[in-house]
């Protein structure tokens, strides 16, 4: 059966996108819950500005990061946390910390789950990828000091 799913549904499709389906999982799954609606005639004009939409919104949202991501890399930010004498941290800097630190010193504000980084325990150079964008990654460089 072909349906035009009306969100993003993870291993299936993207919103406005025109799939075919088993007949089961359409009649059980998708058209009761209004994840789709079965493919007729007016339905596919209807998906495809459903999909423009959404091919304008992703050009947006992907210009915007490489905004974000320019002005990351153009910097390197300060990350304080109570230290030892040895360089060695009282617990360490997590993602959450790196958050506050890039929100306070660049105003770009972001989720904590969009930084990947390994909890940092001593102080120097260290960096971190931020995903801005499912196209857009970007390395930022942190100094953690004892403060």
């Amino acid at each position: 059966m072909k349906v035009i799913l009306r969100q993003d549904i993870a291993g299936v499709g993207c919103r406005g996108d025109i799939i075919a389906v088993a007949d089961g999982h359409a009649r059980n799954y998708l058209l009761p819950r209004g994840l789709a609606l079965v493919a007729t005639d007016g339905a596919v004009q209807q998906a495809t500005s459903m999909r423009r939409a959404r091919d304008l919104r992703e050009a947006s949202d992907r210009a915007s990061a490489h905004t974000v991501a320019e002005t990351l890399m153009a910097r390197s930010f300060t990350v304080k946390a109570k230290a030892g004498n040895e360089g060695r941290l009282f617990g360490s800097v997590t993602t959450a910390d790196i958050v506050a630190a890039l929100a306070a010193q660049s105003g770009v504000i972001l989720d904590r789950k969009k930084v990947v980084a390994q909890p940092i325990r001593t102080t120097g150079a260290h960096t971190a990828i931020v995903r801005l964008h499912a196209d857009v990654d970007c390395t930022v460089k942190l100094s953690v000091v004892a403060g």
